[in-house]
Formats: C-alpha cells, structure tokens, sequence
C-alpha cells in the first residue's frame, strides 16, 4: 500500500513558532514525511498547538515547556519526551530547572513515570544544546 504526497496548508504563525521550539531540522524532517495519511495532522498540529496555543501571549515559552514536560511525563510518551526536552532547552530552561520539573512530576505523576523520564532526561542533557 503506497501513500502519496499533497501539498500541505500551514498557518505561518504556527510553522514559524514549530521551528523556533522544536528546530526547523527536527520539522522539516516532519513536514517532508507528510503523506495523505499523516498530511491533515501536520496541519492540523501546525494550525491549533504551535499557532492557537504556543502563540498565545498569557504564558512565556520557558512555562510553556514546563508544563509540556509535565504533561510528557504523566502520560509516558518518552519519545515525545525527548523532543520536548531540547525544545525545553531551546526555550532557555536551565538542565537545573529541567530536573526540577521533573522532581515535581515525580510526585504528581508518579515515582515509575520520572524514573523513565530522568533516564529520557539523562541522554538529552548530555547533548551539546540544539542550535537549529
């Protein structure tokens, strides 16, 4: 079963937020993988999360990937995780304040979902920040 490709339809705002948080490498490589089965969720994940939420003025980028973390976190999506981990970096959250947040979700999220998380946290902080 093949897919094919189609031209996607991206709120700007969104894809500029995207790139800036996650690194453009990261959404390009995203983007180009689009097919007719995945192409409406790019746009629909462009459109609603990074330009209907990230864009909002009420929370800075530094809370806004706290809270992502947590939420990461609680739900056990490490791959996720890991992306949101650089994105956290990007958006200026210390490896201090990483750990933190990650304590916290350890109480709320529970002892087994941070274990994970620290051990998804260990490789990223490991790694030269991003840069793209």
């Amino acid at each position: 079963m093949s897919t094919e490709k189609r031209e996607l339809d991206l709120d700007p705002a969104g894809l500029a937020v995207r790139r800036e948080v996650l690194g453009a490498t990261h959404v390009d490589a995203s983007l180009e993988k689009a097919d007719d089965v995945t192409a409406e969720f790019q746009e629909m994940i462009t459109r609603y999360a990074w330009g209907g939420i990230w864009t909002r003025p009420g929370l800075d980028r530094r809370m806004r990937s706290a809270i992502t973390l947590t939420a990461l976190v609680a739900h056990g999506h490490l791959d996720e995780l890991e992306l949101h981990l650089r994105a956290a970096r990007r958006n200026g959250l210390t490896r201090e304040e990483i750990v933190e947040v990650l304590l916290q979700s350890a109480i709320y999220c529970g002892v087994p979902a941070a274990n994970s998380a620290f051990a998804r946290a260990r490789k990223v902080l490991g790694e030269d920040a991003p840069t793209d």
